[in-house]
């Protein structure tokens, strides 16, 4: 069994208003990752699953519950201890004029370099390592401006590598992709989990993906988080709480139109 990299106890997620009134969003669940663990969070629109995976990477206070990190409780770690445990990437994708692919990969670093920040010759070589990685070693000195969306969604996981993180956490990282690229960003993802021993949380929407490639699901339904493999989640008829009032229904492991 893959030792923990992640506990969730009786996590919520909601947020205050300005008033400091507090709205919860999701009720309270429990769920874990191990280490080297590939994990697609699914669940429809408006779910609560951006507010989880910003949650756990630090980037929003927790609503109430525990996470634990490595066994070190998140609510105690400085932003530079997060930084050195998680890297995420959002689902925004970058828009800059003028900057550099390996000027953009190398603020990655930020946490390992001097009060200038300056790279040193180990931080260059990893850098160039996660372009390699990704496929991108041709690119390091063309603009970000003038890249393919799936060309700068493999940028960004290049920058989060060179943080160099045991876990990493994407948000909808297939989001602008087409069906090709799609599959070339999750196979990636997965590589990384066995090559680099990474924990790789990532949601989507793409059930086919979730169900054939990631080693666990965390499933939002039903304001319930339901946890297991894909084959657990579909014995169980998990997905029927997702697919509840749609066209579209599970059979033999399968999305389907009802």
């Amino acid at each position: 069994m893959n030792k923990q990299s992640i506990k969730i106890e009786n996590l919520s997620l909601g947020y205050e208003n300005s008033a400091n009134a507090k709205h919860e969003l999701f009720p309270p669940f429990s769920v874990t990752a191990g280490s080297s663990q590939f994990i697609a969070l699914v669940g429809r629109n408006g779910v609560g699953k951006s507010t989880f995976l910003r949650t756990l990477a630090g980037l929003q206070n927790i609503f109430s519950g525990n996470i634990f990190i490595n066994g070190k409780a998140a609510s105690r770690l400085l932003r530079k201890d997060y930084a050195s445990l998680i890297s995420f990437v959002s689902t925004e994708m970058v828009r800059v004029m003028h900057l550099k692919v390996f000027d953009l990969i190398a603020m990655g670093r930020y946490t390992y370099t001097n009060l200038f920040g300056n790279l040193s010759v180990n931080d260059e070589k990893i850098i160039v390592d996660s372009l390699e990685m990704t496929g991108m070693s041709d690119f390091m000195w063309r603009n970000v401006s003038e890249l393919s969306d799936g060309e700068r969604q493999r940028i960004m996981i290049a920058r989060a590598l060179v943080q160099d993180t045991p876990i990493m956490i994407f948000d909808e990282p297939t989001a602008f992709l087409d069906i090709p690229n799609k599959y070339e960003i999750i196979l990636l993802l997965k590589n990384l989990t066995r090559q680099k021993s990474k924990t790789i949380i990532f949601s989507t929407h793409d059930l086919n993906i979730a169900l054939h490639l990631a080693d666990k699901i965390w499933l939002m339904a039903n304001r319930k988080m339901y946890e297991g493999t894909p084959s657990q989640l579909i014995k169980t008829n998990a997905f029927d709480e997702m697919l509840a009032n749609t066209v579209l229904k599970m059979e033999n492991g399968e999305i389907k139109f009802k």
